[in-house]
């Protein structure tokens, strides 16, 4: 288990009292309505509990953002000192991971009630009457300073995220990761705390504003699944990836960058974002079937027999079968099948030809033997991105889609192409198999 560092316990330390000194006058404020704070933290903690202990198991988190609404309306409804107050009970009773739980609760309690605070200030100032109403008067006018309110929510929450993590972490705000999210789910969080406003201050008062809460549950809980499963599908890649880089050195990093030149293809040819994300899959794995090649052939010192190469040329059926089973990867594990295929027929496993080679694997062909020939390797150095775009187009045709060369020219011409090197071994350019034609990796 790792420590919290002094630093980041600082900075938690500092945004409890902050948090504590923003909400001190509510105290005294006798025109602070008690029961509606009470009902909103209430509110707020009873959504949180789902996040601790057992609980967990029966119903999966969907993180607090699924719970702004509910903040949000209190920023709307509530003077500012007692809007802060509304997110420390569920902040303290949600779940928490070490170290440190009661400390990382602490810091969650005073990041949101700062963040709330911020956006009760926000639409106080901009609100379009002198008190909290919110009738059929002051509509459309309140859409503007509800959704300021968001964005300084937005804000507040993402910056003192970013200071903690830079403490934490030890490197500046930003440096590994945007410092500011999207603001759009900010916005439509907001919009949903207008509406449990609207319904609480309407004639069906707090029972008609908490109806509010289920299908922003249940949309938030879709989401927050499908970047989990995103999350897995990540991991998975990786694993496998990683596996090929452990068994053949020479070409690591080769696949990452594969599947990079293969997405800037694929989006100069206007694919859908579903099926860039495919295809980037297709290029990262593309070699998955090295696995089944025995390492002895895949380090090799001195030229392949013929049988040795024939057993190397496997690999696409290997890789095919390897992922088979892996569903998400879709049409990635026919570009993995058929990549090595060549547009005149000549190539392998099946010596297809033309448009009857899928579309992914001719993406990732060309982008395969792009970083082949870029690529600095322990033998020869790599080769100018200008010459290997040319040899690209000299084999367009034959072994290469012509639109798909082209469509790599244009990105490569627009965005440039950073080059690596692949291997730290001395392996002969015998050794290692390709197609006929422009060397693959």
């Amino acid at each position: 288990m790792t420590a919290i560092p002094k630093a980041a316990r600082v900075v938690v330390t500092g945004a409890v009292l902050a948090a504590g000194a923003c909400a001190a006058p509510a105290a005294g404020d006798p025109a602070v309505p008690w029961a509606a704070v009470g009902l909103l933290a209430a509110v707020h903690a009873l959504c949180e509990l789902p996040s601790r202990g057992a609980a967990a198991g029966r119903f999966p988190p969907v993180g607090a953002g699924s719970f702004f609404p509910v903040l949000l309306a209190a920023a709307f409804l509530l003077p500012p000192p007692a809007a802060v107050l509304v997110a420390v009970p569920g902040s303290l009773v949600g779940g928490a991971e070490e170290p440190g739980p009661w400390l990382r609760r602490a810091w969650r309690a005073a990041r949101l009630g700062l963040a709330t605070g911020a956006a009760a200030v926000a639409y106080g100032r901009l609100r379009p009457g002198p008190e909290r109403s919110l009738g059929v008067a002051d509509f459309p006018w309140v859409l503007a300073p509800a959704l300021a309110a968001a964005l300084a929510f937005c804000l507040v929450a993402a910056v003192l995220d970013a200071v903690v993590r830079a403490a934490a972490e030890r490197v500046p705000p930003g440096a590994r990761r945007p410092l500011l999210p999207s603001p759009a789910p900010h916005c439509v969080h907001g919009l949903a705390g207008l509406t449990m406003a609207v319904l609480w201050k309407s004639p069906y008062g707090p029972p008609a504003a908490l109806m509010v809460l289920p299908p922003v549950y249940l949309s938030c809980r879709t989401f927050a699944q499908y970047h989990r499963e995103r999350a897995a599908h990540q991991a998975t890649v990786r694993a496998l990836v990683q596996a090929v880089d452990l068994k053949d050195r020479y070409t690591r990093g080769h696949g990452e960058r594969v599947g990079r030149a293969s997405v800037l293809i694929a989006r100069e040819l206007g694919l859908g974002e579903d099926r860039l994300e495919t295809v980037r899959f297709a290029g990262i794995l593309h070699d998955i079937g090295k696995l089944g090649v025995p390492t002895r052939v895949l380090r090799k010192d001195g030229p392949l027999t013929p049988a040795e190469r024939r057993t190397v040329e496997l690999h696409p059926e290997y890789g095919h079968e390897i992922v088979r089973g892996i569903g998400f990867l879709g049409e990635a594990r026919e570009a993995i099948l058929h990549h090595h295929e060549r547009l005149d027929g000549t190539g392998y496993p099946y010596g297809l030809a033309g448009e009857a080679i899928p579309e992914s694997a001719r993406v990732v062909a060309v982008a395969d033997a792009f970083d082949a020939m870029t690529s600095t390797r322990s033998y020869r150095r790599a080769r100018p991105v200008r010459e290997a775009l040319e040899e690209l187009g000299r084999c367009a045709g034959t072994q290469f889609d012509p639109r798909m060369v082209r469509a790599l020219t244009r990105a490569v011409q627009r965005e440039g192409w950073q080059t690596a090197v692949t291997s730290d071994e001395a392996v002969p350019p015998a050794a290692r198999p390709g197609p006929r034609g422009v060397p693959a990796g």
